[in-house]
């Protein structure tokens, strides 16, 4: 088949190259910037360059850029994708950008599916693209009601012979709620941990739950406010239910009774067994 991926970050860099590993798909890509296009041919992540006049030839199209430019650009190439593709955005929302596109595949006979690579780093851009970085992954896909299944299931088969562990299928509204906390709480938490005047000096002092609790904060600010602003009904639920977490535990602290602490501790404990 061939493959078209639009935005050469992280996440598209690394399906190009995820694709390239484990498939003998053609792979072509195109960014904003034309110097990642030419990194990207260098270390054969694309066999060339997606041009627009190569659109209507894709089998598939992997949409990889922020959730609005993702809507964006599928409205904007709707007339110009072939009547059997399947057109995928990567978007970390799925709500904001569904309901905007799919109203659009409905009118062509292109096929539309949201979709989101449970994958990432704390570093953006095609320079930290990796190979494996989908290894132990999950790709989530929200295809709407209209979808055949034929479509999912060739999405599905897509994915995981790309190197996917699993492809897990939702509605935009699960995913988003999930993803509130999952990951968009774990960045918030991440990015206000690490403001403690104490970080500064840190080295030294500091092992594995330091490093774990302060990776995410290294994030792309102008990408993770899209995401936040775009799922804020659902990321402040996940916050004020935190902060309500935080403050049993404060108040168990401020009572110096061990009898009120170990409860607490142990309650964690045995919900995160509950996890394993």
């Amino acid at each position: 088949m061939k493959i078209g991926i639009i935005g050469l970050g992280l996440i598209g860099g690394s399906l190009a190259m995820s694709i390239r590993k484990h498939t003998e798909h053609t792979v072509f890509g195109c960014d904003i910037n034309p110097e990642v296009v030419l990194r990207a041919k260098a270390v054969e992540a694309i066999h060339d360059e997606l041009t627009e006049d190569m659109l209507p030839a894709c089998d598939v199209v992997l949409v990889s850029l922020f959730p609005q430019l993702c809507a964006d650009w599928i409205a904007a190439h709707a007339d110009a994708f072939g009547p059997h593709a399947l057109v995928i955005d990567c978007a970390g929302v799925k709500r904001h950008v569904c309901r905007q596109v799919e109203p659009i595949a409905a009118a062509h006979p292109w096929t539309y599916i949201g979709g989101h690579p449970m994958a990432g780093r704390e570093f953006s851009g095609f320079a930290y693209a990796r190979a494996n970085l989908f290894e132990n992954a999950s790709m989530i896909l929200c295809p709407s009601a209209e979808v055949p299944i034929e479509a999912r299931e060739a999405a599905k088969a897509f994915f995981l012979e790309s190197g996917f562990k699993m492809v897990r299928f939702c509605t935009p509204e699960a995913h988003d709620q999930m993803i509130a906390y999952t990951s968009q709480l774990a960045h918030v938490v991440s990015g206000a941990y690490v403001k403690n005047p104490l970080a500064a000096d840190h080295k030294g002092f500091s092992a594995g739950s330091f490093l774990d609790l302060t990776r995410v904060a290294r994030m792309n600010e102008t990408m993770w406010t899209e995401l936040f602003l775009e799922n804020n009904d659902l990321l402040l639920p996940a916050l004020d239910d935190l902060i309500l977490r935080l403050n049993q535990y404060r108040d168990a602290l401020a009572s110096a009774d061990p009898d009120r602490v170990l409860p607490v501790l142990r309650e964690g404990r045995i919900a995160k067994e509950a996890l394993d």
